[in-house]
């Protein structure tokens, strides 16, 4: 994620540009404790991304404090994502509810991830991509600097492995379950040419929290 092209993200896109130690992290879909976050910095965790929006087509209204729980246990790099409901329809609205429900309650985030996967996509992919697109640019109109989580596994059949220039031009956080913290594994896809962020292990424990486990160079 060394690249000048993305300084201006913040959080952990930032984090990226200043040292060359690779840094592990976490994300998480339930509330986490302040004294929970404490435990998982002390083990090495230096980052967190926060499920924000469920794919019920809700806010995820844990998100807040549990964001504010990491800032406040000294977690440096703190971001949100969301698990978007296609049949729930609205996207802008879905982005346009977790960010306000953020902010509002003064929980500070670096990025917002979109979540593409599962099968509760329409079997039309240009219909996918409209609505992730839509979803794009709602991130954009707020301000809010945006990546995408998928794997090409993932992303080819929601979207026949199209090139979104609104995605594809920023980080890709990508998932494969190989236990490996390193990007030898990964192949071009839908117009990323290399990812930001690896999602190497899944459904594990840390400090008795559920999360899955992730890591950059």
């Amino acid at each position: 994620m060394k690249l000048a092209a993305l300084v201006a993200f913040a959080c952990v896109v930032c984090a990226m540009a200043t040292g060359s130690s690779a840094t592990y992290g976490v994300d998480v879909s339930d509330i986490v404790s302040e004294a929970d976050w404490n435990c998982l910095s002390d083990n090495g965790y230096d980052f967190a991304i926060v499920r924000a929006g469920r794919s019920t087509g809700t806010v995820d209204l844990n998100a807040a404090q549990t964001i504010i729980n990491a800032r406040n246990a000294g977690i440096p790099y703190v971001d949100a994502y969301i698990f978007p409901c296609y049949s729930c329809g609205n996207p802008a609205d879905q982005i346009r509810n977790m960010v306000n429900n953020l902010r509002n309650a003064g929980a500070s985030f670096g990025m917002i991830w979109l979540d593409i996967e599962g099968s509760g996509w329409s079997s039309s992919t240009s219909a996918n991509i409209d609505f992730i697109q839509s979803m794009a640019q709602e991130l954009i109109n707020l301000g809010v600097s945006f990546g995408t989580y998928t794997s090409y596994s993932q992303w080819s059949p929601i979207t026949g492995n199209a090139n979104i220039n609104a995605l594809s031009s920023r980080p890709l956080w990508y998932a494969h379950y190989d236990n490996e913290p390193s990007f030898d594994d990964f192949s071009s896809f839908g117009g990323w040419s290399k990812p930001a962020i690896k999602q190497y292990d899944g459904d594990a424990t840390a400090c008795s929290v559920g999360v899955d486990k992730n890591w950059y160079p």
